[in-house]
Protein backbone atom coordinates (compact mmCIF):
# COMPACT_ATOMS: atom_id res chain seq x y z
CA UNK A 1 0.00 0.00 0.00
CA UNK A 2 2.81 2.40 0.77
CA UNK A 3 4.43 1.36 -2.50
CA UNK A 4 1.20 2.10 -4.44
CA UNK A 5 0.76 5.43 -2.63
CA UNK A 6 4.36 6.36 -3.48
CA UNK A 7 3.75 5.49 -7.15
CA UNK A 8 0.56 7.60 -7.20
CA UNK A 9 2.39 10.60 -5.68
CA UNK A 10 5.14 10.30 -8.28
CA UNK A 11 2.57 10.00 -11.10
CA UNK A 12 0.56 13.00 -9.87
CA UNK A 13 3.76 15.02 -9.39
CA UNK A 14 4.92 14.14 -12.90
CA UNK A 15 1.55 15.14 -14.38
CA UNK A 16 1.52 18.45 -12.48
CA UNK A 17 5.10 19.17 -13.48
CA UNK A 18 4.33 18.31 -17.10
CA UNK A 19 1.30 20.61 -17.13
CA UNK A 20 3.35 23.40 -15.55
CA UNK A 21 6.13 22.93 -18.12
CA UNK A 22 3.71 22.89 -21.04
CA UNK A 23 2.05 26.05 -19.74
CA UNK A 24 5.41 27.76 -19.12
CA UNK A 25 6.86 26.74 -22.50
CA UNK A 26 4.19 28.36 -24.60
CA UNK A 27 6.11 30.23 -27.35
CA UNK A 28 5.24 32.13 -30.43
CA UNK A 29 6.66 30.26 -33.44
CA UNK A 30 8.12 33.51 -34.81
CA UNK A 31 10.06 34.01 -31.56
CA UNK A 32 11.44 30.47 -31.78
CA UNK A 33 12.42 30.99 -35.44
CA UNK A 34 14.24 34.21 -34.54
CA UNK A 35 16.27 32.39 -31.90
CA UNK A 36 17.61 29.94 -34.48
CA UNK A 37 17.98 32.31 -37.44
CA UNK A 38 21.44 33.29 -38.66
CA UNK A 39 22.48 36.63 -37.23
CA UNK A 40 25.55 38.63 -38.04
CA UNK A 41 27.62 39.28 -34.95
CA UNK A 42 28.80 42.87 -34.63
CA UNK A 43 31.57 44.09 -32.37
CA UNK A 44 31.67 47.79 -31.56
CA UNK A 45 34.66 49.87 -30.55
CA UNK A 46 35.14 53.49 -29.55
CA UNK A 47 38.29 55.63 -29.49
CA UNK A 48 40.28 53.07 -31.53
CA UNK A 49 44.07 53.01 -31.77
CA UNK A 50 45.58 50.14 -33.76
CA UNK A 51 49.11 49.43 -34.98
CA UNK A 52 50.09 47.49 -38.11
CA UNK A 53 53.50 45.88 -38.24
CA UNK A 54 55.48 43.95 -40.84
CA UNK A 55 58.70 42.06 -40.18
CA UNK A 56 58.82 43.40 -36.60
CA UNK A 57 58.59 47.04 -37.76
CA UNK A 58 55.66 49.33 -37.02
CA UNK A 59 54.32 50.37 -40.43
CA UNK A 60 51.15 52.26 -39.51
CA UNK A 61 49.10 53.63 -36.66
CA UNK A 62 45.33 53.97 -37.12
CA UNK A 63 43.11 56.13 -34.92
CA UNK A 64 39.34 56.41 -35.23
CA UNK A 65 36.48 57.55 -33.01
CA UNK A 66 34.23 54.57 -33.81
CA UNK A 67 34.53 51.10 -35.38
CA UNK A 68 32.17 48.23 -36.21
CA UNK A 69 33.51 44.73 -36.89
CA UNK A 70 31.09 42.39 -38.69
CA UNK A 71 31.62 38.69 -37.96
CA UNK A 72 30.38 37.16 -41.20
CA UNK A 73 31.80 34.43 -43.44
CA UNK A 74 34.09 37.13 -44.81
CA UNK A 75 34.65 39.43 -41.81
CA UNK A 76 35.10 43.14 -42.34
CA UNK A 77 35.59 46.28 -40.27
CA UNK A 78 33.92 49.63 -40.90
CA UNK A 79 34.97 53.06 -39.73
CA UNK A 80 31.93 55.21 -40.51
CA UNK A 81 32.85 58.30 -38.48
CA UNK A 82 36.32 58.96 -39.97
CA UNK A 83 39.80 57.61 -39.48
CA UNK A 84 43.39 58.82 -39.50
CA UNK A 85 46.46 56.70 -40.34
CA UNK A 86 50.13 57.56 -39.86
CA UNK A 87 52.54 55.53 -42.04
CA UNK A 88 56.03 55.02 -40.64
CA UNK A 89 59.43 54.46 -42.19
CA UNK A 90 61.70 51.74 -40.82
CA UNK A 91 63.25 54.37 -38.55
CA UNK A 92 59.80 55.03 -37.01
CA UNK A 93 59.37 58.50 -38.45
CA UNK A 94 56.05 59.42 -40.03
CA UNK A 95 56.42 59.35 -43.83
CA UNK A 96 52.80 60.01 -44.76
CA UNK A 97 49.33 60.47 -43.29
CA UNK A 98 45.89 59.48 -44.50
CA UNK A 99 42.45 60.82 -43.56
CA UNK A 100 38.99 59.73 -44.73
CA UNK A 101 35.43 60.00 -43.47
CA UNK A 102 34.65 56.32 -44.21
CA UNK A 103 36.68 53.11 -44.49
CA UNK A 104 35.94 49.41 -44.87
CA UNK A 105 38.65 46.80 -44.23
CA UNK A 106 38.17 43.34 -45.74
CA UNK A 107 40.21 41.23 -43.32
CA UNK A 108 40.68 38.09 -45.43
CA UNK A 109 41.71 40.02 -48.53
CA UNK A 110 43.90 42.70 -46.96
CA UNK A 111 41.96 45.41 -48.84
CA UNK A 112 40.87 48.76 -47.46
CA UNK A 113 38.28 50.95 -49.19
CA UNK A 114 38.54 54.64 -48.27
CA UNK A 115 35.72 56.99 -49.24
CA UNK A 116 34.54 60.54 -48.78
CA UNK A 117 37.09 63.34 -48.55
CA UNK A 118 40.16 61.12 -48.82
CA UNK A 119 43.37 63.07 -48.21
CA UNK A 120 46.89 61.64 -48.21
CA UNK A 121 49.95 63.72 -47.37
CA UNK A 122 53.51 62.54 -48.12
CA UNK A 123 55.58 64.40 -45.56
CA UNK A 124 58.89 63.48 -47.22
CA UNK A 125 58.00 64.59 -50.78
CA UNK A 126 55.54 67.29 -49.60
CA UNK A 127 52.78 65.89 -51.84
CA UNK A 128 49.07 66.03 -51.04
CA UNK A 129 46.54 63.74 -52.72
CA UNK A 130 42.77 64.34 -52.79
CA UNK A 131 40.10 61.94 -54.10
CA UNK A 132 36.61 60.66 -53.33
CA UNK A 133 37.61 56.98 -53.23
CA UNK A 134 40.88 55.14 -52.74
CA UNK A 135 41.75 51.45 -52.34
CA UNK A 136 44.70 50.28 -50.27
CA UNK A 137 46.04 46.79 -51.03
CA UNK A 138 48.13 45.85 -47.99
CA UNK A 139 49.57 42.74 -49.66
CA UNK A 140 50.88 44.68 -52.67
CA UNK A 141 51.68 47.75 -50.52
CA UNK A 142 49.94 49.96 -53.04
CA UNK A 143 47.10 52.46 -53.33
CA UNK A 144 44.86 52.75 -56.38
CA UNK A 145 41.66 54.39 -57.61
CA UNK A 146 39.69 54.75 -60.82
CA UNK A 147 38.04 57.94 -59.57
CA UNK A 148 39.36 61.43 -60.36
CA UNK A 149 42.37 62.34 -58.21
CA UNK A 150 44.33 65.54 -57.57
CA UNK A 151 47.93 65.63 -56.40
CA UNK A 152 49.56 68.86 -55.32
CA UNK A 153 53.37 68.77 -55.33
CA UNK A 154 55.82 71.62 -54.84
CA UNK A 155 55.61 73.66 -58.06
CA UNK A 156 52.96 71.50 -59.77
CA UNK A 157 49.40 70.22 -59.65
CA UNK A 158 48.47 66.96 -61.35
CA UNK A 159 44.95 65.79 -62.11
CA UNK A 160 44.30 62.13 -62.92
CA UNK A 161 40.88 62.03 -64.56
CA UNK A 162 40.83 58.21 -64.52
CA UNK A 163 42.68 57.64 -61.25
CA UNK A 164 46.13 56.44 -60.29
CA UNK A 165 48.24 53.76 -58.67
CA UNK A 166 50.82 54.68 -56.04
CA UNK A 167 53.25 52.94 -53.75
CA UNK A 168 52.24 52.63 -50.11
CA UNK A 169 54.63 55.39 -49.04
CA UNK A 170 53.53 57.55 -52.01
CA UNK A 171 57.05 58.01 -53.34
CA UNK A 172 55.92 57.00 -56.86
CA UNK A 173 52.68 57.54 -58.80
CA UNK A 174 51.19 56.42 -62.10
CA UNK A 175 48.35 58.67 -63.27
CA UNK A 176 45.62 57.72 -65.76
CA UNK A 177 44.24 60.51 -67.93
CA UNK A 178 46.71 62.99 -66.41
CA UNK A 179 46.66 66.75 -66.83
CA UNK A 180 48.27 69.43 -64.74
CA UNK A 181 50.14 72.65 -64.25
CA UNK A 182 53.87 72.89 -63.71
CA UNK A 183 55.42 76.07 -62.37
CA UNK A 184 59.07 76.66 -63.29
CA UNK A 185 59.34 80.37 -63.95
CA UNK A 186 56.54 80.16 -66.52
CA UNK A 187 53.40 78.09 -66.23
CA UNK A 188 52.77 75.32 -68.68
CA UNK A 189 50.20 72.61 -69.20
CA UNK A 190 51.28 69.01 -68.70
CA UNK A 191 49.53 66.62 -71.09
Amino acid sequence: MINTLFKNIITISALLLGCFCMYACENDTQEVDQLFSDKTGVEEGKEITAFMSQNAFVKAKLTAPYMLRYLTDTPYVEFNQSLHVDFYSDSITIESTLDAKFARYKENEGLVLLRDSVKVINLVQHDTLFTSELWWDQNKEQFYTHKPVWVNQPGKQIYGANGLTASQNFDSYTFFGARGRVTSGTEGLLE
